[in-house]
């Protein structure tokens, strides 16, 4: 069992404040890659997921984006740190949480991509006009942002 489920287990559905990290993954072509995921429903978002005892951020991002996509990724560049009470969630079972989450940005991968079929219904690289509708919202933010402050630099 990981940190979370062995968090659970003490405190049940009580809300709890988790921190995770997302990663904006480009290509040659400025494309961005996304995930389909399996829960919920086959929303779509960023690769990646909850920090586990004893990592950094970075390591989270980069684990994360590896078990979900195959790739290593280097040259994190930090977008910004998303928090507060927006950032609330209730998951299928019940679990309230509130999530912390780092989003980084970079153009610098290797590997070949890699669906993990427990996580993934599919990944797939995006022009930023083109988007699925069906996004997580706060990475529909994040994405928001990036394009923003950081997309025509690259």
């Amino acid at each position: 069992m990981g940190y979370i489920e062995d968090l659970r287990a003490i405190v049940g559905h009580r809300p709890l404040i988790f921190v995770g990290a997302v990663v904006i993954i480009l290509d040659e072509q400025k494309r961005i890659l996304l995930q389909q995921r399996t829960f919920p429903n086959g929303v779509w978002g960023l690769p990646g997921g909850l920090m586990e005892l004893a990592e950094s951020v970075e390591e989270t991002a980069s684990r994360e984006v590896f078990e979900e996509t195959g790739l290593k990724v280097h040259d994190l560049n930090l977008i910004n740190v998303y928090s507060g009470a927006n950032h609330f969630a209730v998951a299928q079972n019940g679990d309230e949480f509130y999530v912390v989450t780092v989003a980084y940005f970079t153009n610098k991968v290797e590997g070949d991509i890699t669906v993990d079929k427990t996580e993934s219904i599919q990944l797939q690289y995006f022009v930023p006009d083109q988007f699925p509708a069906q996004m997580v919202g706060s990475h529909r933010e994040i994405l928001k942002e990036f394009i923003e402050k950081h997309y025509k630099n690259i």
